[in-house]
C-alpha cells in the first residue's frame, strides 16, 4: 500500500493533482486589481450540480495542486468577489477564432503550436536530456529484465460457433484442440490465445485457413452419470505477422510510435500460464495458494495474488511484476453466508422483507453448489430469491395441474428433510421458470471475486492485508518471480522469452528539499524539511484566515460534552497561536447528536446560531464535526450538508484525535482549517525571491485536475470533474477550485470550456478554465502567461483522447476571454494507480532510508525504467509512514514552456511541499 498520511510533526506531502482541501473560497484577502487585458467581461457561471444534484459549483480554497477535489456547491453570497462577478455578469465574448487544427496559422502567430487533428498526428515531447540535479543514488525497481526473443510471430483469428461468452469456456476449447492437434496440424507448435478471438505462434503454423471439431465434457458433478457433451466448431485462419523488428526499433529509439500489437502478443504469451494455474482479472492473478486468507466481513476474505505487465523502457522490455489482494466471496452454506451479511443468526427465524432484499442484491449472480446429493455437486448461478418461505412454495408436477411442495419433494427424492423451512428458497436458472433449491443444500462455490463496493471496515481490513513494508514487498515480489519460473515457463521457451530473476537497477537521485517561508512573527520564519517532514513548533502561518463565529457539533456517543469543549477550546487556541485570526469562543457551546440524524442537528444547530449571528451582519465561519472513528457514511453526509445545504465551511475530527488531546493533532487540524478558511500555510522561499525557473519570472497559473467515478454496481451514477488553479503569483500557493458532474465514467472533462446559447445574447462562453483564469486575474491584476495542468487519473490508453479534448478546451477558453490570448501551455499526466515499487538498494544502509524503510522523499527516476524517448519520470516527494511508498509518474504530454528535466523535476516536487490535505 502506498504511505498514509502522517501526524501533525510527520506531515506527508503528496504529488500534484491528488485529492485533498475541501471548503468553499472566502471572501478573498487583499481585492484584485481588475480585470484589465481580457476583454471580454466575466461569463455566466454554469451549473455544476454536484452527486448530490443542488446548488451551484463553488470555488474552494485548497492548499497546493495535490487538492483538486473541493466540496461540492454551497450558496451564491459565499463566492469571492471575482467568481460571483463571473456569475452574476454575463457577457458574451467577442467573435474570435480559436487555434484548433483548421487554424494553424492564427496558433503560429501567438507563438503555439498547433492542436493536431488526430492522435496520428500527435508526438509527446521527446526527453530533453537526463536530469542531473540532487544527490546520485542506485535505487532497485520491481521491474524484470525480458529479453526481446528472435521469433517470427504469426497472428491467427479464431472462430468458435456456437459462440460464448466465457473465456474460461473458449480457452478450455483451444486447450483442447492444442491437446489434440498439437503434434499432427499445428506442427508441433504451442500457440497462445487470448480468450477471444486472436491466437499467436512463433512461427507459421502449416496451413493459411483450418476447421477443426471439439468436444468438450462438462465436470464430473459426482453423480456418475454420464457427462454431457458441447461440441464446437473452431477455424483457425492467418491473420498478420507481427513485426518485432518495429518493436526492437522503437526501444532503440528509432521509432516514435511503440507497436502495440507486438506488446500485446508477449503480454498474452507471458500470460498463458498463470491464466492457466490461478483466477485472472484484468492484468493481476489470484489464488488463494499464494497466501494466507484473511477474513474481510460480510462473507467476503482476501486473496493474495500479483500483477504482471510487459513494458517497454529503456533498459528494452520489462517485465512489472506487483503483490495484490483483492476480495472474493468465502466459499460457505449459503445459510452462513447471509448470517455474516445480516450480522444476526438466521438459523431460527424468518427473514425481514429488509433482510431479503439484501441477500437477494449480494446473491443474484453468484455461483452456488448443491450439498444434499453426496458427492454429486451439481452448480448453479443464482438469478433472485423468492418472496415465499419454503414451506409455502409449491411447483407443478405434470400436465394436469397436479402440485408438490419443495419440501414434500426434496422429501420423497432425496430423502432430504429441510429444516430451516421458514427461509426462502433460492432461485436458480431460467427467470421465466425458475428452479427452487432451499439455502441450506447450497453452497458458495470457491473462487468468485467480489466486484461490488466494499464498507469502510471491508476496506480497512484490506488495506491491512495488502500494507507491507518494504523489504517485505521486495522480497515476496522476488519470491513470486521464482515461484512463477518463467523460465521453465513452456510458452516463454516457445516464444523465446527469457526473463530476469532479479529486480532492476536504476540511477536516481534526491532532490533536495525546498525551503519554506512562514510569518516574521514566529520564532522560525522559516524551515528546511528533513526527510521530508517537519512541524509548526515555534512557526506562524504566513497568512492567517480568519474565523470569528464557529460552532461544534459532537456525533460521537463516547466523548462527553466536557471533553468536546476542551478539545474544542485547545484547538482554538492552537489556530490562534499559529497565526490565525480566530475567535477562542464558539457562538454555542459544543452540542450532542445522533449520528442517524445528522441533517436534522446540523441545520438546527444552524439556524440556532444564525438568530445569533444574523442580526449582528455575521455569517458562520467555521463548523467542527466530532465523528466516530467508524464513521461509516456520517462524513459524507456531513460534508454534503454543510457544503451544499448551508454553505459553510467544516472541519472533521475522529473520537481518537479527541482523546489524545494532542498539540501536534491541534497543529495538523489548524493547518487544514487554515487552508479552508482562505489563509495559506507556507510559501516556498524561491518563490518569494524569483527564483523558480519558468514560473516565478513571468505570471504563471497551475492547475490541477481529475474526475472521480462511481464505485462498481453503481450504474447511474455521474463521475465528478475537479479542477484546481493557483490564484497567487509568484507564490503558487493559494488554490481555488470547481467541481462538475459529468455522464457516467467520463474520463474527458466536460465543463472545462463551454458555449451556450442564451435568448437574448447568442453564444456565451462559460466552463471552468475561463472562470479559474478570471479569478487568478481579479486575484493578482495579472494575465497569465504560462498553464501549467497537472492532470490526474488518465491511463496510458486515453493519452491521446485527453490531451486532444482537453488542451483544446484550454485553447477555446483562452480565445474566448481576449482576442490571440493564448498563454503557453504544459500538460502533465500523473498516475498513482501504477505498479512500479522503488526500493533502497541496500536495505541495511540507514542513510538510503527513512525511518519507515522506503526511499528517501525527493527520489526521482528518469533512467531505465523510464519510456525509451518520451518526458517523463517517477518521483516520491513524500516521506513513507506506513507499507511501501508508492512515487507518481509524471509524463509529459505537451510542452510550449521547454522545459528541462530538471526544471520540471523539481517545480513538482517543491510544489508537492506547498499542499496540505
Amino acid at each position: 500500500m502506498g504511505s498514509r498520511r502522517g501526524r501533525p510533526q510527520q506531515q506527508q506531502y503528496p504529488p500534484p493533482a491528488r485529492g485533498g482541501g475541501r471548503g468553499p473560497i472566502p471572501q478573498q484577502q487583499g481585492g484584485g486589481r481588475g480585470t484589465q487585458g481580457f476583454t471580454a467581461a466575466p461569463p455566466q457561471h454554469p451549473r455544476h450540480d454536484a452527486a448530490a444534484g443542488r446548488g451551484r459549483g463553488r470555488a474552494a480554497r485548497g492548499d497546493g495542486p495535490s487538492s483538486p477535489a473541493p466540496a461540492a456547491a454551497g450558496p451564491l453570497g459565499r463566492l469571492p468577489p471575482e467568481l460571483r462577478q463571473a456569475m452574476e455578469d454575463p457577457s458574451p465574448p467577442p467573435a474570435q477564432p480559436v487555434p484548433v487544427p483548421a487554424q494553424a496559422e492564427a496558433a503560429a502567430a501567438t507563438g503555439q503550436a498547433a492542436i493536431p487533428a488526430s492522435s496520428k498526428a500527435i508526438r509527446f515531447p521527446l526527453r530533453p536530456g537526463k536530469g542531473s540535479a540532487g544527490t546520485r543514488c542506485l535505487v532497485k525497481a520491481n521491474h524484470f529484465i525480458a529479453q526481446l526473443p528472435d521469433k517470427d510471430l504469426h497472428h491467427y483469428h479464431v472462430s468458435i460457433t456456437p459462440e460464448v461468452t466465457s473465456r474460461v469456456v473458449n480457452r478450455a476449447v483451444i486447450h483442447e484442440l492444442v491437446n489434440l492437434h498439437r503434434a499432427a496440424y499445428l506442427g508441433g507448435r504451442l500457440p497462445a490465445y487470448d480468450g477471444r478471438k486472436s491466437l499467436y505462434t512463433a512461427g507459421p503454423l502449416p496451413f493459411a485457413s483450418k476447421e477443426f471439431q471439439i468436444t468438450l465434457l462438462d465436470d464430473d458433478d459426482g453423480s456418475g452419470a454420464q457427462r454431457r457433451q458441447r461440441n464446437f466448431k473452431v477455424v483457425i485462419k492467418f491473420a498478420a505477422r507481427a513485426d518485432l523488428h518495429r518493436l526492437g526499433m522503437f526501444l532503440a529509439g528509432r521509432h516514435a510510435e511503440a507497436p502495440q500489437e507486438a506488446l500485446q502478443v508477449l503480454d498474452i504469451v507471458l500470460r498463458e500460464l498463470p491464466s492457466a494455474r490461478y483466477a485472472p482479472f484484468g492484468r493481476s492473478f489470484f489464488s488463494p495458494d499464494l497466501g494466507r486468507r484473511q477474513p474481510l466481513g460480510d462473507g467476503l476474505e482476501s486473496w493474495r495474488g500479483f500483477y504482471q505487465s510487459i513494458r517497454p523502457t529503456q533498459m528494452g522490455l520489462s517485465l512489472n511484476i506487483d503483490m495484490s489482494a483483492t476480495a472474493f466471496i468465502e466459499p460457505l452454506p449459503v445459510i452462513d453466508y447471509a448470517a455474516q451479511l445480516l450480522r444476526s443468526d438466521i438459523h431460527s427465524r424468518p427473514l425481514s422483507d429488509a433482510e431479503r432484499v439484501k441477500i437477494k442484491k449480494a446473491l443474484r449472480g453468484v455461483k452456488v453448489e448443491v450439498t444434499h446429493r453426496g458427492n454429486m455437486r451439481r452448480k448453479y448461478r443464482i438469478s433472485g430469491l423468492t418472496t415465499q418461505a419454503t414451506r409455502e412454495l409449491t411447483f407443478p408436477v405434470d400436465e394436469g395441474g397436479t402440485v408438490k411442495s419443495v419440501v414434500q419433494y426434496f422429501q420423497e427424492t432425496y430423502g432430504f428433510a429441510i429444516q430451516h423451512t421458514y427461509l426462502p428458497c433460492l432461485q436458480v436458472g431460467n427467470q421465466q421458470r425458475p428452479n427452487y433449491l432451499p439455502m441450506e443444500v447450497c453452497k458458495i462455490v470457491e473462487g468468485q471475486r467480489y466486484s461490488k463496493r466494499l464498507n469502510q471496515n471491508q476496506i480497512r481490513a484490506l488495506l491491512d492485508e495488502t500494507c507491507q513494508y518494504p523489504r517485505d514487498r521486495e522480497r515476496d515480489i522476488t519470491q513470486m518471480v521464482k515461484h512463477n519460473a518463467y523460465q521453465e515457463d513452456p510458452y516463454a521457451k516457445e516464444f523465446g522469452i527469457k526473463i530476469s530473476d532479479r529486480l532492476a537497477s536504476v540511477d536516481a537521485r534526491i532532490l533536495p528539499a525546498p525551503r519554506l517561508k512562514y510569518n516574521e512573527t514566529g520564532r522560525e520564519k522559516d524551515c528546511l524539511p528533513r526527510v521530508g517532514q517537519w512541524n509548526m513548533m515555534n512557526k506562524k502561518m504566513v497568512n492567517g484566515g480568519k474565523v470569528r463565529s464557529w460552532m461544534c457539533v459532537n456525533f460521537a456517543r463516547n466523548v462527553p460534552d466536557k471533553l468536546a469543549r476542551d478539545f474544542c477550546h485547545q484547538l482554538a487556541q492552537m489556530c490562534q497561536d499559529s497565526g490565525m485570526d480566530f475567535a477562542l469562543e464558539p457562538v454555542l457551546p459544543p452540542m450532542s447528536a445522533r449520528p442517524d440524524q445528522v441533517e436534522r442537528a446540523l441545520k438546527a444547530r444552524y439556524h440556532e446560531a444564525m438568530n445569533i449571528l444574523g442580526p449582528q451582519r455575521r455569517e458562520l465561519d467555521l463548523l467542527i464535526g466530532i465523528l466516530p472513528d467508524n464513521n461509516g457514511s456520517l462524513y459524507g453526509d456531513l460534508k454534503r450538508v454543510c457544503e451544499i445545504d448551508l454553505g459553510i465551511v467544516s472541519q472533521c475530527c475522529c473520537t481518537k484525535q479527541v482523546f489524545k488531546l494532542n498539540k501536534q493533532i491541534y497543529a495538523n487540524i489548524a493547518l487544514k482549517i487554515n487552508v479552508k478558511v482562505g489563509g495559506r500555510n507556507t510559501v516556498l522561499v524561491d518563490a518569494l525571491s524569483r527564483r523558480i525557473p519558468l514560473v516565478t519570472d513571468r505570471p504563471t497559473i497551475i492547475f490541477g485536475a481529475d474526475v472521480t467515478h462511481p464505485h462498481p454496481g453503481e450504474d447511474s451514477s455521474p463521475s465528478i470533474a475537479a479542477v484546481v488553479a493557483s490564484q497567487d503569483w509568484p507564490e503558487v500557493t493559494r488554490y481555488a477550485g470547481l467541481v462538475s458532474a459529468q455522464a457516467h465514467r467520463q474520463e474527458l472533462i466536460e465543463d472545462l470550456y463551454k458555449v451556450r446559447q442564451d435568448p437574448q445574447k447568442g453564444p456565451v462562453s462559460s466552463g471552468m478554465i475561463r472562470e479559474l483564469l478570471i479569478s487568478f486575474k481579479k486575484s493578482t491584476g495579472e494575465k497569465p502567461q504560462r498553464i501549467i495542468f497537472y492532470r490526474d487519473g488518465v491511463s496510458e490508453g486515453q493519452f491521446y483522447q485527453v490531451l486532444l479534448f482537453e488542451l483544446n478546451a484550454i485553447r477555446k477558453a483562452c480565445a474566448s476571454l481576449e482576442a490571440n490570448y493564448q498563454p503557453q501551455v504544459t500538460f502533465i499526466v500523473v498516475q498513482k494507480r501504477h505498479h512500479t515499487r522503488l526500493f533502497a538498494h541496500n536495505h541495511n544502509d540507514k542513510n538510503s532510508m527513512d525511518r519507515s524503510g522506503n526511499i528517501l522523499p525527493g527520489t526521482v527516476v528518469d533512467t531505465k525504467i523510464c519510456h525509451p524517448t518520451e518526458f517523463d519520470f517517477y518521483l516520491c516527494s513524500h516521506a513513507g509512514i506506513k507499507g511501501t511508498s508508492r512515487p507518481a509518474h509524471y509524463h509529459v504530454l505537451w510542452d510550449e514552456n521547454n522545459f528541462t528535466a530538471d526544471g520540471l523535476q523539481t517545480l513538482t516536487n517543491n510544489l508537492c511541499y506547498t499542499s496540505t490535505r
